[in-house]
């Protein structure tokens, strides 16, 4: 199968998509220019700055707004589109990367360091209180992040590992038990961002391999959707009936005239649903 283009190459780092009924459609991150972007009903795109040189992740909010993973720590959106960010968690040279919201309407965020030092990342919780926890570390390039439709489990990604692994979910706890799901080494590109359809199967994008693989109950391989940008970064379900995977690309690191589709927009039809329901920052 391969993916349609969508756009052009309008993102330099282009993440964490996202689909929301409540936004009206698709939102995902030009990560290191610091920007959301929104594809409306109407199929144009939209741009919007935040305060922060890093915007890693963003999600909605019970408060009509969204909830942001910024440079050092996290932000919140206004139903104005008012961006405030929060206190920063670290100092040096690190940054938040990719997350997703928890089934207690918390919101989780793993970092990764500019230099991919090894270990030295960790993952995030965001309470709707405002409080932060910082979980574990020893994360390396914390990337895809997904819970399964009746939140007992989530399905996750640290980069380097070459895996998708999964973990239990407690609301006190927090991701706890991690073992591995799906080894992909031997597979072209390596485990970026992923996402769940509603059958439960895994759908993870693979950086430098120009393709999202879909993973069976099993971690087997079931489906490959090939995309035409080498760097492909992330994905997601949306659209009126959740039928059509959203696909981002990169072209960080790459020069002008080569891979010349990299930071655009894909889609692709694999014949399977998102899931139907959204979990919500606030709960």
């Amino acid at each position: 199968m391969h993916a349609d283009r969508l756009t052009d190459p309008i993102c330099y780092h282009a993440e964490g998509p996202y689909w929301s009924e409540d936004w009206g459609g698709l939102r995902w991150v030009d990560m290191l220019a610091g920007d959301v972007m929104h594809l409306d009903a109407g199929g144009t795109v939209h741009r919007r700055p935040t305060p922060s040189r890093v915007v890693a992740c963003v999600r909605p909010a019970t408060s009509g707004g969204a909830v942001l993973a910024l440079e050092k720590g996290f932000g919140l959106e206004d139903a104005d589109g008012t961006v405030t960010a929060l206190p920063p968690l670290w100092d040096g040279p690190i940054r938040m990367n990719e997350g997703a919201v928890a089934p207690d309407g918390s919101f989780l965020c793993g970092s990764m360091g500019y230099d991919q030092a090894r270990g030295a990342a960790a993952m995030w919780r965001l309470l709707p209180d405002g409080t932060t926890t910082r979980l574990f570390g020893g994360l390396t390039i914390s990337n895809g992040l997904a819970f399964t439709e009746d939140g007992a489990h989530a399905y996750y990604v640290d980069t380097p590992s070459g895996r998708v692994d999964v973990f239990d979910w407690d609301d006190e706890a927090g991701l706890v038990e991690r073992r591995p799901f799906a080894d992909l080494v031997t597979q072209e590109g390596h485990p970026d961002g992923l996402t769940l359809d509603a059958e439960g199967n895994v759908w993870v994008a693979m950086f430098g391999g120009s393709q999202v693989l879909g993973l069976e109950a099993s971690g087997a391989v079931a489906e490959r959707i090939e995309v035409g940008a080498r760097q492909v970064t992330a994905c997601t379900f949306g659209g009126a009936d959740r039928s059509t995977l959203f696909i981002t690309t990169s072209r960080e690191g790459l020069s002008a005239d080569d891979d010349p589709q990299a930071g655009s927009l894909f889609t692709a039809a694999p014949g399977v649903r998102g899931g139907a329901s959204e979990t919500i920052f606030g709960g």
